[in-house]
């Protein structure tokens, strides 16, 4: 129970915390044209090809006492490793590609025509964004917050690197299941294997229906 309260805790705040840019992002990439884009399009996605480890490792080097945001460089101590937050930053680092790339494809099928007639009758950029493109994505959008819960919800390499595996403080399910494989306890892993199936079989099935009704024709 305290590994799955920890998880889903951890999952909402990735939820939250990585939304807001990786919609933004999302829209900038699917309607900007400019230079560097190619840049921030491979940079957005590097963690989905890196080792979860490498990633946990390099936020491990950046966070540590004498990191670029070490203690040393600030001069104070952001307390993040071996803490839930830190379990909370390495699942936004992880999350963040796939709420980049399905924001994304949810802005692309928005009929830009209809920003352009929104723009006409006198609707600023913001409001055009606020009132018209967001309300005509929302299905990709909230299809792209639920695959950011779940992958946060399942992280483990990066994880256990920046947050490690303290029970009842940093303990997520992956970490859990991976303890009781350790230790021998494998009916206690089979209960957690259980609770993690059921979890990521709901958020697959949300995304899928989403995805659905946002594809079938008016």
């Amino acid at each position: 129970m305290s590994a799955l309260f920890i998880s889903l805790k951890v999952a909402a705040w990735v939820t939250v915390l990585v939304l807001p840019p990786g919609i933004l992002l999302g829209f900038l990439l699917a309607r900007g044209d400019f230079r560097g884009k190619s840049l921030i399009e491979t940079t957005a996605s590097l963690p989905l090809v890196l080792p979860p480890t490498a990633v946990g490792y390099l936020l491990l080097r950046v966070l540590g006492r004498h990191g670029p945001l070490g203690e040393k460089a600030l001069g104070f101590d952001l307390d993040l490793l071996f803490t839930w937050k830190g379990a909370v930053l390495a699942s936004c680092v992880m999350a963040l590609p796939l709420v980049v790339r399905t924001s994304r494809v949810a802005f692309e099928e928005v009929d830009a025509r209809l920003e352009g007639i929104a723009r006409t009758l006198g609707l600023g950029r913001v409001r055009t964004f606020v009132e018209i493109t967001l309300p005509l994505a929302r299905r990709g959008l909230l299809a792209a917050a639920v695959l950011g819960f779940s992958r946060a919800l399942g992280e483990f390499g990066a994880t256990v690197i920046v947050a490690g595996n303290i029970p009842g403080r940093t303990q997520t399910l992956a970490l859990a299941i991976f303890s009781d494989m350790q230790t021998g306890h494998d009916r206690e892993a089979m209960v957690l294997v259980a609770v993690t199936v059921v979890l990521a079989f709901a958020a697959v099935w949300t995304v899928e229906i989403l995805l659905r009704k946002r594809s079938r024709p008016a």
